[in-house]
């Protein structure tokens, strides 16, 4: 199974048209506001608005031979120890050996913008090339599953 994190995903379409390809089951997870898909192996799951609910709802499910689809570094540490694969929409693969220091940097990076409340700034724009190497990295990952 493929779960997306799918509140804000630059890469829902992406992931339809590899899943499509391979014949994968998706489920996609919001809180509201997309439409269901017509694709027969897409799903939508509507979770309650609030704080990490559809983390907490992927997190739950995600085990070993799945694939999450997030930004969120908290619930891919939470699915990596479940030993499902996470893919970042850049095409970044979390694993059990670089999701410790993702959380570390991220946990300094939430720390400094609270001692600084006039900072400014966040991430760089998603491009083309990072679209690109996550077709790349999901079309991996779905072959490594099958072999």
């Amino acid at each position: 199974m493929i779960y997306v994190d799918a509140d804000a995903c630059p890469v829902r379409d992406e992931v339809e048209r590899v899943a499509t390809r391979h014949a994968h089951p998706v489920v996609l997870v919001t809180n509201g506001g997309l439409r269901p898909p017509a694709n027969p192996l897409i799903s939508l799951q509507i979770v309650p608005h609030g704080p990490d609910v559809a983390d907490q709802w992927i997190a739950d499910r995600a085990g070993a031979g799945d694939v999450v689809i997030t930004n969120d570094i908290p619930l891919a540490a939470k699915v990596i120890a479940n030993a499902a694969a996470v893919l970042r929409p850049d095409g970044e693969a979390l694993t059990h050996a670089n999701i410790g220091p993702t959380l570390a940097a991220r946990d300094l990076m939430a720390d400094l913008r609270a001692a600084d409340p006039f900072r400014q700034g966040g991430g760089r724009p998603f491009s083309k090339a990072d679209r690109s190497r996550f077709l790349d990295a999901l079309e991996r990952v779905l072959r490594q599953a099958r072999a």
